[in-house]
């Protein structure tokens, strides 16, 4: 198995303790900013040119046209295997329910007398999902953004994913575009694909916003594209997938090391972190990690991914989650007898699997919450993708003469302080023709 570190936390030094929980996908952060930079600007200057270029390149050699027609669609779609599909709608039936009811309502109140403000909610014309492919096909991804983009009713869907080898998509991801209404879709990713919604090319319109995680060059390219003046909003920082596992004796190991493995199998760049006041448990998952790495058809990634992981043993549950709060994982597993008395103190997390029988796959998939979520630590201030993502909201606000009248001094008052005198006099000269 992979050199996966174990530590004792209170032995290492502070600078030591931060090393350790560095992901390691930000190592690499001023080389691939310029890189992407490159990539985005030729799809800048060329267009549909540059974004095939970058496809034949990284992708499917002999591809010759980005969008994906209406037949293609079917034709893939129809080939979906029957097991294949029931998972699907069954997935889609747990994230439309849960994402139906948060459906936005409009807010309407009567401040002061006469004056009335309402918050009122827009679909986005047009937004972008972008599905990673590479070493895995992510139907599932297209759920999580598909689901709510139909919920909200955007006009335009526009799905982007790479192509395979021969230049497909596999039957699967079209299946879920049928269903979740998706209106363009486009056989592109990485870099080249977030330029191309953000900036627009002779086949696609941009969009107002971009959804979806990806890779390191994935998530430097949303970051950079969402500075352009006048570009597209994006949805969060989600890059290489991240998880840690707070657990005691009460924990059953090969569970624990089933659900680190189920995150370290997404990428070389993934980082699982085990946090346990328990010596034997730490041990038990070691052999359990390497018993069941064995199994795994994408074993050679996922030891990769464990290079850069870590077991640590902690004092107790307490430092556990003081460390945890530090880190803000994009899943956090609390896998705890007790795990409901701790739910309060844990809130720097993406999303949270309480339990011994809450694998952190379920929600990958099934359960119904949404599994794009923030990475690098920015759970402590980027929130779980969900259906008010594809509103924008705005406020309207209507008030009488008489309400104007009686807010008229506030109002005055507050912008002569400001010395803004227009301000003031927007009010008063209303006032006075009203005598």
């Amino acid at each position: 198995m992979a050199q996966l570190q174990q530590v004792i936390w209170q032995q290492l030094t502070a600078d030591q303790q931060r090393q350790l929980l560095a992901r390691p996908a930000q190592a690499q952060s001023a080389e691939l900013l310029s890189q992407v930079q490159a990539i985005i600007d030729a799809v800048a200057n060329d267009g549909d040119a540059a974004v095939l270029k970058y496809t034949q390149q990284f992708d499917c050699p002999s591809l010759t046209e980005l969008r994906y027609d209406e037949a293609a669609i079917a034709a893939q779609a129809a080939l979906v295997e029957p097991q294949v599909k029931a998972a699907i709608d069954t997935a889609y039936q747990t994230i439309y329910a849960f994402h139906q009811a948060q459906q936005p309502q409009a807010v309407t109140v009567t401040t002061a007398p006469g004056v009335s403000c309402t918050q009122q909610y827009h679909a986005l014309e047009a937004v972008g999902l972008y599905i990673p492919g590479g070493t895995a096909v992510l139907p599932s991804t297209a759920l999580m953004l598909g689901v709510p983009a139909q919920l909200a009713n955007n006009p335009r869907r526009v799905l982007v994913s790479p192509p395979d080898r021969n230049g497909q998509l596999s039957p699967a991801l079209m299946y879920v575009a049928q269903k979740c209404g998706i209106t363009e879709v486009y056989r592109c990713g990485g870099a080249q694909a977030i330029a191309a919604l953000a900036l627009g090319t002779e086949s696609m319109a941009p969009v107002a916003k971009i959804f979806g995680p990806g890779n390191s060059y994935v998530t430097a390219a949303k970051q950079l594209v969402a500075q352009i003046p006048g570009g597209p909003a994006i949805d969060m920082p989600a890059g290489p997938s991240e998880l840690l596992v707070i657990a005691d004796d009460s924990a059953n190991s090969a569970f624990v090391a089933a659900d680190l493995l189920s995150q370290a199998e997404h990428g070389a760049d993934s980082q699982v972190i085990l946090l346990t006041p328990s010596a034997q448990l730490l041990e038990q998952v070691t052999l359990a990690l390497s018993e069941q790495l064995e199994q795994l058809p994408r074993a050679d990634i996922a030891r990769r991914a464990l290079a850069g992981s870590a077991l640590i043993q902690v004092s107790d549950l307490a430092e556990a989650i003081a460390i945890s709060q530090q880190y803000a994982p994009e899943h956090l597993s609390v896998q705890l007898d007790s795990a409901e008395d701790y739910l309060a103190q844990l809130t720097h997390a993406g999303s949270i699997f309480v339990g011994h029988y809450t694998p952190e796959s379920g929600g990958d998939y099934a359960t119904g919450t949404n599994h794009v979520l923030p990475t690098y630590g920015f759970a402590r201030n980027y929130s779980s993708l969900g259906l008010l993502d594809f509103y924008r909201r705005y406020t309207i606000q209507r008030v009488s003469q008489a309400g104007l009248a009686g807010l008229a001094n506030a109002i005055i008052d507050l912008a002569e302080t400001e010395g803004l005198s227009a301000h003031a006099r927007a009010v008063s000269i209303r006032l006075e023709q009203s005598v």
